[in-house]
């Protein structure tokens, strides 16, 4: 399978030998959409810096369809684009002109530039909205024209760096439909930063989860939740939870996978039953303050790499 974008040993290290992004490789096939999934100062940001050659890596190297991002940035631009955090588009102009303006910017003939932005009026509902100022925009239909202008120049790449964050959940959801729509109509690589796991679970085929600026994992989110088993049951300690979770350990009651984040202890059963196990643990004396079970999440996931909650670290 042809590959997008490959990272070795990518590193970039900031005054006070501050390691943003700290030795991460992979690679992303062609027509994938990839995810870097993590909380806020994880490097998930500083990587598409990189990536889109906006910063310098201190060291290793990042290739985009081939192009060394160091050595020939103008070429990995020119196969690529990029939906920032914050806004670009210009307010004052209308949807039509930004668009427009980007074309010329990339130097789309005029002929192309007008098929290409009713193409992608209609595929991301801007249909509507492209004759109207951009500061009478909503923030997901500001957020549309953001996609619809990274995608003017039919880039075989595309960067989106936490499209959807300070949206409301409505809006939010709508983007996420618009998101997943691209996959269907273009044959674009997608490397998504996130650090909402529904949007990690519902649109990536590969996802890394990065914590201090390492990856600790990467995979299919459906293979990162199996590691997990089928089932986890889940307990509310009065006691310590770390010396209780030792407890459950040293009985035979808990893998080397279980982890304790506040009171509350997570045991993956893999081949152990529900109320066997419960069973088990109550022989034990541990006597919880309450007992559940349920289904693996990529949030226990995430909780078992590193300690803390994802959205509370967000």
């Amino acid at each position: 399978m042809d590959t997008a974008i490959e990272v070795r040993h990518l590193v970039k290290t900031y005054a006070g030998d501050v390691r943003a992004v700290n030795d991460i490789s992979f690679g992303v096939h062609r027509g994938e959409v990839f995810g870097l999934l993590g909380p806020n100062g994880a490097g998930k940001s500083t990587t598409v810096g990189m990536l889109t050659t906006t910063i310098a890596p201190s060291s290793g190297t990042a290739e985009l369809a081939g192009f060394d991002v160091v050595r020939s940035p103008l070429a990995a631009r020119s196969i690529s684009s990029v939906v920032f955090q914050e806004a670009v588009v210009d307010r004052a102009l209308t949807g039509r002109r930004n668009l427009d303006i980007h074309a010329r910017l990339w130097q789309v003939s005029p002929a192309d530039a007008g098929d290409r932005v009713a193409e992608l009026a209609r595929t991301l509902g801007l249909a509507d909205l492209l004759d109207r100022p951009v500061g009478t925009y909503s923030g997901g239909e500001r957020r549309r024209l953001e996609i619809a202008r990274a995608l003017v120049s039919r880039p075989r790449v595309l960067f989106l760096d936490e499209p959807t964050v300070g949206l409301d959940p409505r809006v939010r959801a709508e983007l996420l439909d618009v998101v997943a729509g691209l996959r269907d109509r273009m044959e674009t690589t997608i490397l998504l930063t996130t650090h909402y796991l529904d949007e990690a679970e519902r649109l990536c085929d590969r996802l890394a989860i990065m914590h201090e600026g390492r990856i600790v994992a990467l995979d299919t989110p459906r293979a990162l939740r199996a590691d997990l088993g089928e089932r986890l049951v889940e307990l509310r300690v009065r006691d310590e939870p770390a010396a209780a979770l030792e407890r459950l350990r040293g009985a035979g009651l808990a893998g080397a996978d279980a982890f304790a984040v506040g009171t509350t202890i997570t045991i993956p059963l893999h081949d152990r039953d529900d109320s066997g196990a419960i069973a088990e643990i109550e022989r034990s004396g541990l006597a919880p303050a309450a007992t559940t079970t349920r289904e693996p999440t990529l949030d226990d996931v995430y909780l078992r790499l590193t300690g803390g909650q994802l959205r509370d670290a967000a």
